[in-house]
């Protein structure tokens, strides 16, 4: 089992930065991948970036030179560095896992955490 605990969210004006982080423990090597995810008021759950075991990244158009995933492998975080905000960037953030374990595939999500782009 994994659990993940998200932080930095807040509220920041548009044009600003935050750094997201997802704290994963537990069963943490059988972690294949890590997303991050963002859920707007009234809207789908959709996938904003995500890193895999090897480093590999990937990102939604919408927040392509904006956003940058990386993670600290000592400290079994990833960080969601999130520049240039606009407030259609408002959203609760998830981090999700992807574990592969004994052949079979399991998800794990965080609580969220509120992010809110305004003036």
């Amino acid at each position: 089992q994994v659990q993940l605990v998200e932080s930095g969210g807040g509220l920041v004006q548009p044009g600003g930065s935050l750094r997201l982080s997802c704290a994963a423990s537990g069963n943490v090597f059988s972690i294949n991948a890590v997303g991050w995810h963002r859920q707007a008021p009234g809207k789908q759950r959709e996938l904003v970036a995500a890193i895999t075991s090897g480093g590999s990244t990937n990102y939604a158009d919408s927040v392509k030179g904006r956003f940058t995933i990386s993670r600290d492998n000592a400290k079994n975080t990833v960080y969601l560095q999130m520049n240039s905000l606009k407030p259609e960037d408002t959203a609760v953030y998830y981090c999700n896992a992807d574990v592969r374990w004994l052949g079979a595939a399991y998800e794990y999500w965080g609580q969220g955490t509120q992010v809110t782009v305004s003036s």
